[in-house]
């Protein structure tokens, strides 16, 4: 079940949803420092997130399911989010080059449909980036934020998710080392906790990301044709059997 849009907004607005918001953004542009012309696609709750990318990319756009309900967003200008199933995004096949998928994967119930349907609008050359809560972190077990509601996982239970919906995933980061608490002096120290977290204490860290890219199959190869041997068909004696004379068709009558 989908974390509430309120909950969403109220928790990146206080002071430990600004501090997560700005280390996991960190990382994500470790992995994503470069999406000149391309298009955005934020799924979930992203739009926290997708700022850094709206000054370089084509087009940033976010869909929010329905379950969760949807917000304005940006402040400024016309509205880039939509509201949508899961299992039903509203764009063409192989239009977006890059997914963001954040606050999606842990609450869903359409687990399967909602992949797929990333899979159908992803390029085939695209990037799908997967942010979810990490098993073993202690976001994992702090309900008071976002990332202690629905199902954690570890990196090879996401990996696996991902092989599993035709995805191949191909690199990995962490964020939110330090503790999921309100302490206004262990917020300032943020920095110092994720960069000693990245290096000793990456089984530990709050989110797991996963960068993955869509599996394209390889075309089947045709088969020759062998030709077909037609049967002999040799009449028996005393003409065909029953059950063959009662569903013979009727032939026309001959003429001289």
């Amino acid at each position: 079940m989908h974390t509430d849009i309120v909950d969403l907004r109220e928790f990146y607005q206080s002071s430990l949803g600004q501090v997560a918001r700005r280390m996991i953004r960190r990382r994500l542009r470790l992995l994503w420092p470069d999406v000149r012309g391309q298009i955005v696609l934020g799924v979930g709750y992203a739009t926290p997130f997708l700022r850094p990318f709206r000054a370089e990319a084509d087009r940033v756009l976010a869909v929010m399911p329905a379950g969760q309900g949807v917000t304005f967003w940006p402040k400024e200008g016309p509205g880039l989010v939509a509201l949508a199933e899961e299992g039903d995004l509203p764009f063409a096949d192989m239009s977006v080059d890059r997914v963001l998928l954040v606050h999606g994967l842990e609450g869903t119930e359409q687990l399967r449909p909602m992949m797929r349907e990333i899979w159908r609008v992803l390029a085939g050359g695209g990037r799908l980036l997967v942010v979810v809560p990490n098993r073993r972190g202690l976001w994992a077990r702090a309900d008071w934020t976002p990332f202690g509601h629905g199902f954690p996982y570890s990196s090879s239970q996401l990996k696996q998710v991902l092989r599993d919906t035709m995805f191949v995933p191909e690199r990995s980061a962490h964020a939110l080392f330090i503790p999921p608490l309100r302490s206004r002096f262990l917020l300032t120290t943020a920095p110092a906790w994720e960069e000693v977290g990245e290096r000793w204490f990456k089984a530990f860290a709050g989110v797991t990301m996963i960068e993955a890219s869509k599996q394209i199959f390889a075309g089947v190869t045709r088969r020759t044709v062998q030709p077909v041997k037609r049967r002999l068909i040799v009449p028996l004696p005393g003409g065909a059997a029953p059950a063959a004379r009662r569903i013979a068709p009727r032939t026309a009558p001959r003429t001289e």
